[in-house]
């Protein structure tokens, strides 16, 4: 998700805002994301409001999944992506830590958690390999940079 407020009563988590920030980056991604995309897309969000509104910049139809929520656990994530024998392209818009986590296992990296930059991109693609699944990395896009 883009860059949300911060609360002093974590008992509001789900309820955080976008940042006025994080609305720009969520609209920055948006536009390039659109451009990227197929049609047949299958977009996964978590019910927490920041990602929603992150999302809901795509302007694309997508599924809220309670399995994304802050607390959720990437093999979880794994395995309701379908990852990594999914035929389609899969967005998920959640949360740290598990999507780093997600990203360390799927790319083999040695530390357990990569780290996501609010309202990045990090494009996954799995190809069947004699050996088994192989995960390339296609790009990492930050909104920062668009």
């Amino acid at each position: 998700h883009a860059e949300a407020e911060t609360l002093d009563d974590e008992s509001e988590d789900m309820q955080r805002q976008l940042t006025t920030r994080g609305e720009r980056q969520a609209a920055r991604m948006s536009k390039w994301l659109d451009r990227q995309l197929p049609e047949g897309v299958k977009i996964y969000c978590s019910p927490a409001q920041r990602c929603l509104q992150t999302v809901q910049a795509l302007g694309r139809k997508f599924k809220v999944r309670d399995e994304l929520s802050p607390q959720c656990d990437h093999l979880d994530l794994l395995t309701m992506v379908q990852w990594p024998h999914a035929k389609m392209t899969v967005l998920v818009v959640g949360h740290q830590p598990a999507l780093g986590f997600t990203i360390a296992q799927t790319l083999n990296m040695p530390e357990l958690q990569s780290s996501v930059r609010k309202g990045s991109v990090w494009w996954l693609r799995s190809k069947q390999r004699d050996e088994g699944p192989h995960t390339q990395l296609l790009t990492v896009q930050s909104p920062d940079l668009l």
